[in-house]
């Protein structure tokens, strides 16, 4: 088997912060090379060593290398392209952590190979009852009345095999209902906004703070059928661009749906409170078990009451209701 080499660039006080995203992404096998935790070893252990490189004791304290390994296949470039999205969404705090550069550099593939290869393992696919997602190089007949979600996903988004994407599709076959309006935060290919189209919804709104994203969003909306009239994407962060704020505050937003991280989840939560319509449902999906209570509270405190918890493997879902004020 051939792997793929991946290195995260940033700092130590970001270490805790990439191994959580990396974790979230499925990724458990991590190497750390850090160049302060390596001096204060070697000067805590001096009495070990015949010879030690003044150079290294005098050098500045360098980035942080977060490296880890995945298997080339579909597997290991779906990890790669949620840890990309990922680290673009970590990004919107850097404002307010030290987490450095947070640039991915992949060994032993380059990005043309990538996009060529793995499109050979993805093949057509259901999610829940009503969803069949098919990558536009493959055929499909649809004997059983589908609805058939059309992907030209790119090779730095989501191919909608995750199992966070799954539960979103699921959690949105049961909570969406004709002629609402949905507001996906963190829309990456757009697969979530598009397949609510699909389901009925009268409008989308998709935020996606890669600006990659509004391209491939529309070509994909396009590859399905949906004019611009029903569908809007636009790239830019929540927390920071007041203008962006108060354009999605003018609209009524009966659905919104994060499939982020737990970080991220929690800190758009106060927003998400002013944005959605009341008793409307907030789909927040991408939250591995040891921080699922961190985001029941942090809901709960913002007004939300849980409806519904759904999991596959480790990962969990969580649609709540916004509740009357």
């Amino acid at each position: 088997m051939e792997w793929i080499e991946a290195k995260i660039t940033t700092t130590s006080e970001g270490v805790e912060a990439i191994c959580g995203v990396l974790m979230q992404c499925g990724i458990t096998g991590i190497q750390i090379e850090d160049t302060r935790d390596m001096k204060a070893f070697l000067m805590n252990n001096k009495e070990q060593w015949d010879y030690i490189d003044e150079q290294i004791l005098n050098s500045e304290d360098g980035e942080t290398i977060v490296k880890f390994y995945v298997s080339s296949d579909l597997y290991g470039h779906e990890c790669i392209a949620n840890v990309k999205l990922n680290l673009e969404r970590l990004s919107e705090l850097k404002e307010i952590y030290n987490l450095g550069e947070l640039q991915l550099h992949l060994e032993n593939v380059d990005d043309e190979n990538w996009l060529n290869e793995w499109k050979k393992y993805y093949k057509p696919f259901e999610i829940g009852e009503k969803i069949v997602v098919k990558p536009t190089w493959e055929d499909y007949e649809n004997d059983q009345g589908k609805i058939v979600f059309n992907i030209n996903p790119g090779h730095v988004f989501g191919t909608g095999l995750h199992q966070t994407t799954k539960l979103c599709v699921i959690a949105l076959e049961k909570a969406l209902h004709k002629d609402q309006h949905v507001l996906d935060l963190g829309c990456g290919s757009g697969i979530l906004s598009i397949i609510s189209l699909l389901l009925g919804a009268e409008f989308a709104y998709a935020v996606d703070i890669d600006h990659n994203a509004v391209n491939i969003a529309y070509e994909n909306s396009h590859l399905n059928g949906i004019q611009k009239d029903r569908y809007k994407v636009v790239s830019g962060n929540i927390l920071e661009n007041e203008d962006l704020r108060a354009e999605i505050l003018k609209n009524r937003n009966d659905i919104v749906l994060a499939n982020i991280v737990a970080d991220v989840i929690m800190n758009i939560l106060p927003f998400v409170s002013e944005c959605i319509s009341e008793n409307g449902t907030f789909v927040s999906s991408g939250i591995i078990s040891e921080r699922l209570d961190e985001v029941k509270h942090s809901l709960q405190e913002n007004g939300f009451e849980i409806k519904e918890i759904m999991n596959l493997d480790d990962w969990y879902c969580v649609v709540s209701i916004k509740k009357n004020a």
